[in-house]
């Protein structure tokens, strides 16, 4: 892990950058679905508003990486929207967002974390497998990208 990573709350300011990561790496495994495009556009109405919380990563002065915890309902919340720049994996990025997302949904009261991702995303599942994540059975969903569910009871 980098030295100089810092952990910050998300701040409307940073919505621009939010969108570009996760714009970045999904059109580079996927397509962009109109529920991204929702969420990214509007992080503040759709994430925050709820109940949720978005952490971006600073590296280097720069904003490299961020992640989203979405409010579901009753002490269940989703990991979302995590994305480090290319520029910056393998620096222990992704491992200290994970973490902060683990830690802010217990201060919240939460009793588990989910999330969904899809099996073409070797390093992202095996970064959640060390976070504590397990796979679960995936529901339907309106992702059309969808074949992962994970779960960490906390």
């Amino acid at each position: 892990m980098t030295n100089d990573l810092t952990i910050l709350d998300y701040e409307p300011a940073h919505q621009p950058t939010f969108r570009a990561l996760n714009h970045e790496w999904i059109s580079h495994y996927f397509s962009i679905e109109p529920i991204d495009n929702e969420m990214l556009d509007n992080p503040e109405g759709y994430i925050l508003a709820p109940g949720g919380h978005i952490f971006m990563a600073r590296h280097g002065g720069e904003i490299m990486g961020t992640c989203a915890l979405i409010k579901e309902h009753d002490g269940v919340y989703e990991l979302a929207k995590m994305a480090v720049s290319p520029r910056a994996q393998g620096l222990g990025i992704g491992w200290a967002l994970g973490q902060a997302i683990i830690e802010k949904a217990r201060q919240l009261g939460a009793h588990r974390v989910e999330l969904l991702s899809n099996s073409r995303l070797g390093p992202a599942l095996r970064l959640y497998e060390k976070l504590g994540f397990r796979h679960v059975p995936v529901p339907p969903t309106s992702y059309q990208r969808t074949d992962v569910k994970m779960a960490l009871d906390l």
